[in-house]
């Protein structure tokens, strides 16, 4: 690795909707073991003053605010480009999360020996009442073996070196899946992964998820995930990069164009969709980002449906 990490950011994004769960946040933020970092804030639409009030506190932090038209992804990429000027390294939460109080630490340590590092998360609800799942790496596998096809590091679970993931920005304004598509570009340019077992964070699960990681799924769900990761691949192969290591590069052309079959098969067949989803929910797979769409164990389902229709 090049370097200590010693200047170490906590980056998170307020939008409004997420205040009741503020609060929360902070206090695990202000309960770190780890105390030697800086607080970086992007607000989306919300002023640092709500904020404020809503935490009942004055925040030490960088504030970055919105401006008028930004989507979110250039929100986060705005606060990203500053910290990866300013600092090491930058650890990632969600705003409607909670930090267990290792979080900092151990990111932190991991960053010693890789350049994006992860961690478990336990889901809880609204109300931060464990749901008894883990969103981890599904046993004998790693981060490799998850990505380009599906993912485990969010934007509330993972950290980054500042000069991998300066090598990652910019991000487009109309990408949706931020998180994704910076980890897949860090395992296109070979970066060092690590990703660690234990559950660091609370993963809120609520209404407003846009990635949503419980089983049973229904057809609805998995028509609206499989436009997102459609639109997933299509900025990722936008990207043109002399970084790219040419072998997974066409990993990720195969899995973009496993992700059109699966579209043209199954999700725009409605029997083959209903087949589909109570074979899933049957398999009850992991809880990993994007295990909805175009489940491997499922493959043989389209496969066949693609040679019927060659």
């Amino acid at each position: 690795m090049n370097g200590a990490v010693k200047k170490v950011a906590v980056c998170t994004t307020i939008y409004r909707g997420v205040e009741a769960y503020l609060p929360d946040w902070y206090r695990s933020v202000r309960a770190q073991t780890d105390q030697d970092y800086q607080l970086w804030v992007g607000l989306d639409g919300i002023e640092p003053e709500a904020v404020e009030r809503t935490i009942g506190a004055q925040l030490e932090a960088t504030w970055i605010l919105s401006e008028p038209g930004d989507t979110p992804a250039q929100v986060r990429e705005r606060a990203m480009a500053r910290i990866v000027e300013a600092c090491d390294a930058v650890v990632l939460v969600d705003s409607d999360d909670i930090l267990q109080e290792s979080r900092l630490a151990a990111a932190r340590a991991a960053l010693e020996t890789s350049e994006l590092a992860g961690c478990a998360l336990r889901l809880v609800d609204q109300e931060g009442q464990e749901l008894g799942l883990t969103l981890g790496l599904p046993p004998g596998t790693s981060a490799e073996d998850v990505l380009p096809q599906h993912n485990v590091f969010g934007l509330s679970n993972s950290a980054y070196r500042s000069n991998l993931l300066r090598r990652c920005l910019p991000v487009p304004a109309g990408v949706v899946l931020v998180d994704w598509f910076l980890a897949t570009q860090a395992w296109l340019m070979g970066a060092r992964l690590a990703f660690d077992p234990v559950a660091r964070m609370d993963y809120r699960q609520h209404g407003a998820n846009m990635a949503r990681v419980r089983f049973p799924v229904g057809q609805e769900q998995v028509v609206g995930d499989t436009e997102l990761v459609r639109q997933h691949f299509q900025h990722l192969l936008a990207v043109k990069s002399a970084d790219f290591l040419p072998e997974r590069l066409t990993r990720v052309k195969r899995a973009a164009s496993n992700v059109e079959s699966f579209r043209e098969c199954i999700v725009h067949d409605p029997r083959q969709l209903q087949r589909y989803v109570e074979s899933l929910n049957v398999l009850n797979p992991a809880p990993i980002w994007w295990s909805s769409v175009a489940h491997p164990a499922l493959e043989a389902m389209w496969a066949s449906q693609r040679a019927n229709l060659s």
